[in-house]
């Protein structure tokens, strides 16, 4: 059913991503998460999984985020995932083979994207949305790094490069209509 409305990405917002860098974010992504779909918006959350022998293991020598309860997302969230969608992946980004059939199908063209980490996954799928003629905006505040406030701040920086300076927006600069829908 194709709706030609915008979609929040709550990305990777799971119990292995949640450290002492990043917990702060958690209850601000809660929150609009929670009025994006009291207004009736769809919600998109993914999930990353990593696989024994992926990139991850063999450059970085990480091997985190293979089985529960790392790879589920955040109890805070356990409400509202069942009245969005979720999308598993092994790459940084939501434009996976499953994801682009799910964008097409659901006529997403507009991308709201928060999450976890700033500088990686939700950078990479505003990228990959802005390179596929879509509509990419980076949610600053609702947005962190378990890396730390630099990494953070770095991902903002390489966003507002990479996507446009007017792109990175805070959730006080969500449309009102997109949060207050009846």
């Amino acid at each position: 059913m194709a709706t030609d409305r915008p979609v929040l990405v709550v990305t990777d917002v799971q119990n292995g991503f949640v450290r002492e860098q990043s917990a702060h974010v958690v209850p601000i992504i809660v929150d609009v998460v929670r009025r994006w779909q009291q207004a009736g918006g769809e919600t998109l959350f993914t999930r990353y999984i990593n696989y024994p022998g992926s990139p991850f293991e063999r450059f970085f020598g990480w091997h985190r985020l293979q089985s529960s309860p790392e790879t589920d997302i955040v109890a805070d969230l356990t409400p509202y995932v069942d009245r969005g969608i979720v999308l598993d992946k092994v790459i940084y980004s939501p434009f996976t083979s499953d994801g682009i059939k799910l964008f097409q199908q659901r006529g997403w063209r507009e991308f709201y994207f928060c999450g976890i980490a700033t500088e990686s996954c939700v950078l990479k799928g505003a990228v990959d949305a802005f390179e596929r003629n879509l509509t990419p905006w980076l949610i600053a505040d609702a947005s962190a790094s378990h890396a730390g406030p630099e990494a953070h701040e770095a991902g903002l920086l390489v966003a507002r490069r990479f996507i446009g300076p007017r792109q990175v927006i805070t959730s006080a600069q969500i449309p009102v209509e997109l949060l207050n829908r009846s």
